[in-house]
């Protein structure tokens, strides 16, 4: 067995979702929940079809979306995978819960905008996905200043009252 850690292709403040699933239809089934989401949304999705052609299955909304999904998809390799790459301006926490409740989607491994690298194991078979590292290690603990700054963040965004 060997492992690699590759690397998410991606411009710096680019979401994505990444994760398992199960079944041919997943990129229908995603395609059309993310859509139903989020009017307007903007996203490339691609999933790793593990068994048949075994072929990288891609749809989306935006072509050049579309073909970053698909060149991380090949990328990492491992079947059944998918990711799921968001437009300028759209979020995992807006359509999350809409992807996780898919029936075909057995995890999701993150959802973030950070540098990430996909921990993948490769044997005889195969590849599959065993982890990611998601951004940087902490450089501390939050003081009082960083308290206030985080809820103000929020407020600022829209995310609290």
């Amino acid at each position: 067995m060997q492992l690699f850690a590759i690397g998410i292709e991606k411009p710096n403040n680019t979401n994505f979702i990444l994760g398992q699933s199960h079944f041919i239809k997943t990129v229908e089934d995603l395609h059309e929940t993310l859509v139903g989401a989020v009017p307007g949304i903007r996203f490339g999705l691609a999933f790793c079809e593990a068994s048949g052609k075994r072929l990288v299955r891609a749809s989306g909304t935006d072509e050049a979306l579309v073909e970053l999904a698909t060149r991380n998809a090949e990328n990492i390799g491992a079947g059944h995978s998918f990711i799921i790459v968001l437009g300028d301006g759209f979020f995992p926490v807006n359509v999350l819960n809409a992807v996780k409740a898919v029936p075909e989607v057995c995890r999701v491994f993150c959802a973030t905008a950070n540098p990430t690298q996909v921990l993948v194991a490769q044997t005889d078979q195969g590849r599959g996905i065993i982890g990611v590292v998601d951004g940087l290690p902490p450089l501390g603990v939050e003081s009082a200043d960083d308290v206030r700054w985080r809820k103000d963040l929020l407020r600022q965004i829209g995310y609290k009252a």
